[in-house]
């Protein structure tokens, strides 16, 4: 089945919307997307016309957007395109919507702290001590009681070429 596949960027138009239903959780929201132009005669950028799409998250997505995304931020949508079309009033109405693969804050316009969230069992056992109810730790972006993930060092020590080649098993290069 070919599908259209979209990646829009915009900011968040109404507050979403959280329901869970016995299929699951499910949320909704309207995203504006404006396109921008420069004008040479004016010599700056100036708004162009202004799409509104409505975008669907289902699942873990759902819960997510629930949490993390408020009325005005910018955010990267990622998924499959729907125009739909329907009558009303004796009217033509159409309108486009978004079943989101992916949503995102916009980092170009602004910064974000990101904190994974648990899953199946480990969301049971945390509820069930009570530590889903703590803030979580700022420092390590989790919450407080789940065990530290060590960070991982991306620097390289500096070594000579004796000490390279003496790891390598060779021997090391004469000098005459």
């Amino acid at each position: 089945m070919n599908e259209t596949m979209v990646c829009v960027v915009g900011n968040v138009a109404t507050q979403p919307v959280f329901r869970e239903t016995a299929a699951g959780a499910s949320a909704r929201f309207r995203l504006a997307v404006t396109q921008r132009y420069w004008d040479r005669e004016k010599n700056a950028w100036r708004d162009g016309h202004t799409n509104f799409f409505t975008v669907w998250a289902n699942r873990a997505l759902a819960s997510n957007v629930q949490a993390s995304v408020a009325l005005g931020e910018p955010l990267v949508v990622r998924g499959r395109l729907k125009v739909r079309s329907e009558q009303r009033d004796g009217q033509s109405w159409a309108g486009a919507d978004i079943e989101a693969s992916a949503i995102g804050h916009d980092l170009a316009r602004g910064t974000a702290a990101f904190r994974r969230t648990l899953r199946g069992d480990q969301a049971s056992d945390q509820t069930s001590d009570g530590a889903s109810d703590q803030a979580p730790d700022l420092a390590s972006g989790q919450a407080s009681g789940t065990p530290a993930r060590p960070e991982p060092s991306w620097e390289t020590e500096p070594t000579d070429q004796a000490d390279e080649a003496a790891r390598q098993g060779q021997e090391p290069a004469l000098a005459t």
